[in-house]
């Protein structure tokens, strides 16, 4: 049983490499050719070539994906509903209500405050 695992991992991995090369090749290309089809003609800007784009797809990486496991994952999202639900359950209505006006205004749905102070 335990050759048979050996012999499995010995094909998956340099298929698992293939893979990912074949998906960083694919997207390099594919930004590559969006950028020069879509941003000189648009905004004057310079053609790029491939590595320029495989660059850019490690910044965005970086910048906006993360390295690894993110912070806030699903479970920690989970989490924090289930704890909110909770605290939720035991508030009045009037405090629900109150809470939830509260983020609105917070979070630019309410109205304003020259509109609250007009009223």
């Amino acid at each position: 049983m335990r050759l048979s695992m050996r012999r499995h991992w010995f094909f998956l991995a340099p298929l698992a490499i293939l893979g990912i090369l074949l998906f960083v090749f694919i997207g390099g290309e594919v930004v590559m050719q969006l950028w020069n089809w879509l941003l000189p003609p648009l905004f004057g800007w310079r053609q790029i070539t491939f590595w320029q784009a495989i660059g850019i797809l490690a910044l965005c990486r970086i910048l906006f994906g993360g390295l690894g496991r993110h912070g806030f994952s699903g479970s920690m999202r989970r989490r924090m509903a289930d704890r909110m639900a909770e605290r939720m359950e035991h508030m009045t209505p009037e405090e629900r209500e109150r809470f939830r006006q509260r983020m609105r205004e917070r979070c630019g749905f309410g109205p304003s405050a020259s509109e609250s102070k007009g009223q």
